[in-house]
């Protein structure tokens, strides 16, 4: 359980990094015809908000074993 949430947070973090990262290539790319500021932008602005949802789930995931590990030791 430990191993998959490590890496859901490792994916979160690389969706937000990558559409921070492409929203802000949206602005600076040129119209050379290659790939039209939209595509950069709505991808981006999709992995951010990946990011971020993998976040909020990792983060009460990790509350709710945190919770629960610490009703198990008062037993």
């Amino acid at each position: 359980m430990k191993r998959r949430l490590n890496i859901q947070l490792g994916v979160a973090v690389m969706l937000t990094i990558s559409g921070v990262t492409l929203l802000f290539m949206g602005f600076w790319v040129e119209p050379s015809g290659q790939i039209d500021n939209s595509v950069l932008v709505a991808f981006g602005e999709i992995s951010t908000f990946a990011g971020a949802l993998f976040g909020v789930d990792y983060t009460y995931k990790f509350k709710s074993k945190r919770l629960f590990n610490d009703k198990e030791t008062e037993k």
